[in-house]
């Protein structure tokens, strides 16, 4: 039978959500720059994604990291980057935007929702950082919003429940509360338990080591440190573990 769960997968490339869905998710957030809290993912990724996916593909439109306080221009850019992804056939998308006094930026949230033509939207953790959470949530049933995600206003999830808790019981059945950050095979039990919410989203990535046969560690492209010869990607098998935490029993397609 299949689970009362909605299950979303963060993930950073094809191969991510192709495991993200061998896995048993119902959807997957699809971003690039995870660093950097995710961004937009290339309108190539999006594409193959759709085409290649039966799951729904929901691309994250964030076209930098850094805070929620968006240009006129930065605006523009991410209706653009909507009316594509909704083109090369997302089913959603993934947003947010606040004003500079910890409101939603209610205006910019109207355009970028018109630019989806009516598919799911999904307000990221830009709803973390807002003063009055409960104003939101009924702001963003105005505008349809359909989910939002959030750590409870805290680092992680599970350092959130109680604030979760209050936002599963005020939203009720108006809009959906997904919980994620930190959720895992470990803690997901529990935070379904505390919270009440059905909605679930984490990454399960681990580290896969490049294949590169000659390395040069002296050099980086990016931060000093990073270790550049290893990706982290979704794991089919950290997917359906964290799946059978929260059921119980088997995950669905296993």
């Amino acid at each position: 039978m299949r689970r009362n769960y909605e299950i979303e997968v963060c993930a950073n490339s094809l191969e991510s959500a192709w495991a993200a869905q061998a896995g048993g998710a119902d959807r997957v957030e699809l971003c690039a720059g995870m660093p950097e809290g995710g961004t937009t993912p290339s309108i190539g990724t999006i594409r193959l994604a759709c085409e290649r996916l039966s799951l729904r593909v929901h691309p994250i439109i964030r076209l930098r990291g850094g805070d929620f306080l968006y240009t006129k221009e930065e605006i523009e850019i991410m209706e653009e980057d909507i009316r594509q992804a909704v083109a090369v056939g997302a089913q959603g998308v993934v947003v947010g935007c606040l004003c500079a006094d910890g409101r939603l930026d209610l205006p910019s949230l109207r355009r970028l929702i018109d630019a989806a033509e009516g598919r799911s939207v999904t307000l990221h953790r830009a709803f973390d950082y807002v003063l009055d959470p409960f104003r939101a949530i009924d702001e963003l049933i105005d505008l349809g919003v359909e989910r939002i995600l959030t750590s409870g206003q805290a680092p992680t999830a599970m350092q959130g429940v109680a604030m979760l808790k209050q936002c599963v019981e005020y939203a009720g059945d108006r809009i959906k509360i997904m919980v994620g950050c930190g959720v895992n095979e470990v803690n997901i039990a529990t935070l379904a338990q505390e919270t009440g919410a059905t909605a679930f989203h984490f990454s399960a990535r681990i580290q896969k080591k490049s294949a590169m046969q000659v390395c040069n560690e002296a050099l980086y492209m990016g931060n000093k440190g990073v270790d550049e010869y290893a990706t982290e990607l979704t794991s089919v098998e950290k997917v359906k573990t964290i799946i059978q935490a929260l059921c119980g029993q088997q995950p669905f397609g296993l």
